[in-house]
């Protein structure tokens, strides 16, 4: 007798669709026979530059002591953070990524009788973390595909228990400025836990943004998530932080998993932290691909969402399937993004400077459109 296992699972999960990352050079690679190194991946906003010296060095350090279980307070990579950054070690939570924190504060507060607020145009995971957990998705509508921080704070009643705000946001790379932030946080309900997730700060070239870990005593309902996968390199070894209040921090080391954070990540991590300078040279080839990419959309007659990000979501005006499938033949892998109900829209992630240009110029052949410039 055949089995149905998926009726078998608890009903949330049963609501779930598995998490589809941007496609692997390799999945390329066997699909169309193209050898790997013609391929381009600008889908999934990693960072264009070869890793780190430094932190290679870490890892090759740290290699040695693999047969022993990584630490599990992550004492040295805390220490690092709250020096840098001017926060309370007690107050920082770390993750296997960001991610790996949107997925702990669901599980510490979050149930079925309760609900969680975030923006139409999300993150996908702040849906799915909630959705697991039994809780209610209360998704607000966009406003010009960012965060409505307005609508969002009428979204709140006595159910809610999360709100989820991305900034920059992702997958549109829209913004929000200190004003509205500062205005949205007086006004939350201080058993509200507002989550600021700021995986893509370090590309945000515009102070009037606010930094969420400037915050952290003023709203003691907030907790700032950052990435150490983007600007810092570190997407293949998954290394993220949260920082708070303490008693927050303490409730989320109640559900992390135990040593969520490998050695090598730890490790590189701390070396990572260390080097300003490769995240100033990452910075600027950001501004430079962004600037490069935006300026050959224009003059392919595109429109594209501002970003202050290291991606650019491009609109197409009608379905962008045809255009994701043709660029996937000419080995250029970007971001469809109908799963986030923007169909008419492909995400870019910056690329190095050669990169980007062979992106146009495989797009000016897709869409016919003549000679890029």
């Amino acid at each position: 007798m055949s089995i149905d296992y998926l009726s078998l699972a608890v009903s949330e999960v049963q609501q779930l669709a598995p998490y589809v990352p941007g496609k692997a050079i390799e999945e390329l690679e066997r699909e169309t026979g193209l050898p790997a190194d013609e391929i381009i991946k600008l889908a999934s906003n990693e960072s264009p530059l070869r890793a780190n010296p430094h932190v290679i060095s870490a890892i090759q350090s740290a290699a040695a002591q693999i047969t022993r279980y990584p630490d599990g307070n992550g004492f040295l990579l805390k220490r690092k953070l709250a020096e840098k950054f001017g926060l309370d070690p007690e107050g920082i939570t770390l993750g296997n990524g960001s991610n790996d924190l949107l997925i702990m504060v669901a599980q510490a507060f979050l149930r079925s009788g309760r609900n969680a607020v975030m923006s139409q145009y999300a993150f996908s995971v702040y849906a799915s973390a909630t959705t697991a957990v039994g809780a209610t998705v209360c998704e607000v509508p966009a406003k010009e595909y960012g965060n409505d921080l307005d609508g969002m704070l009428s979204a709140i009643d006595e159910q809610t228990r999360v709100v989820f705000i991305a900034n920059p946001n992702n997958p549109t790379g829209t913004w929000f400025d200190r004003d509205r932030f500062e205005s949205f946080m007086d006004k939350v309900p201080r058993e509200t836990i507002v989550v600021l997730d700021e995986a893509y700060i370090e590309y945000a070239d515009d102070p009037s943004l606010p930094n969420g870990l400037h915050y952290l005593r003023r709203y003691p309902n907030l907790i700032v998530c950052r990435s150490l996968c983007k600007a810092y390199g570190l997407a293949g070894l998954r290394a993220g932080y949260s920082a708070s209040s303490p008693q927050l921090a303490d409730i989320l080391n109640r559900v992390r998993q135990p040593f969520n954070v490998n050695s090598l990540a730890l490790a590189a991590a701390c070396a990572a932290l260390d080097d300003e300078a490769y995240l100033d040279v990452g910075r600027q080839i950001n501004r430079e691909g962004l600037h490069q990419l935006q300026d050959g959309l224009s003059r392919l007659g595109l429109s594209w969402i501002p970003s202050r990000t290291n991606f650019v979501t491009v609109d197409f005006d009608g379905p962008a399937g045809p255009v994701y499938e043709a660029l996937l033949a000419k080995g250029i892998i970007v971001r469809p993004l109908a799963g986030y109900d923007m169909p008419n829209h492909l995400r870019i992630s910056v690329g190095l400077g050669p990169e980007n240009r062979r992106f146009l110029e495989a797009l000016t052949q897709v869409l016919g459109r003549g000679e890029h410039a």
